[in-house]
């Protein structure tokens, strides 16, 4: 991605995530820790994305968004903790172009600024293409998977694993690597991948082990068979 984008979080960590995936795809991000130094940057400075945490000391996410839209129409993606529907409809309602809620995969994240940088460049037409196989239906930037159009239901971890693997079909990743990439940890309980491969594989109807989607390469890891995609 060419891309300039701000990221407003006041937890470095996170932060620090989210810059660190940025920068695998390109992208050298700005980052700051509060509303109101957001506000004085983008009245001066211009950018093509802004990531957006909702609870900041001082001004808060959506304070800081209701003033940024008298001046600026820049695609806001708000990251927040807070998973009622009424905060995401005041996200919505104050100007938000999309609402993740924490905790996130970092790889979904960028895959999500991709879509919206893509946006733009297509004159503002979505680019939330499909990605098809068997019978299913995948868009990963609104995060649906259908099977002869009715929705499988996934859950948002499980989501994540899908839309990673698929988005890299070809490519095998080891529990570790996808420990990292999709959990967005360096240290943990691996075998919970495993068993998200386990669910995930039974919700694609997976039942044997003559497996046509999620693969095994022996020695490498899990890879989505690209073939399948259609």
């Amino acid at each position: 991605m060419n891309a300039k984008i701000l990221i407003v979080e006041d937890d470095r960590d996170i932060a620090d995530i989210i810059m660190r995936y940025l920068k695998k795809d390109g992208v050298d991000p700005v980052w700051l820790d509060t509303g109101e130094g957001a506000l004085e940057l983008l009245e001066s400075d211009k950018f093509d994305l802004l990531v957006l945490d909702i609870n900041l000391p001082g001004m808060d996410g959506f304070e800081t968004l209701g003033k940024i839209r008298k001046f600026s129409q820049i695609p806001v993606i708000i990251v927040s903790a807070r998973q009622e529907d009424v905060d995401m409809i005041l996200g919505f309602g104050t100007g938000a172009d999309d609402y993740v809620t924490k905790p996130f995969s970092p790889s979904v994240l960028v895959a999500r600024i991709r879509a919206h940088l893509r946006r733009i460049e297509n004159g503002g037409e979505s680019d939330s293409r499909d990605i098809c196989f068997g019978d299913f239906a995948l868009d990963p930037v609104k995060q649906v998977l259908l099977r002869e159009g009715k929705t499988v239901n996934l859950s948002p971890r499980e989501m994540d694993l899908l839309i990673f693997l698929v988005t890299h079909a070809g490519d095998a990743y080891s529990q570790e690597d996808l420990y990292r990439e999709v959990w967005g940890n360096d240290f943990g309980d691996l075998s919970t991948v495993s068993v998200h491969i386990r669910r995930l594989r039974k919700k694609l109807g997976e039942v044997s082990s003559d497996y046509k989607y999620v693969k095994s390469r022996y020695g490498y890891g899990y890879f989505f068979n690209r073939e399948s995609i259609r």
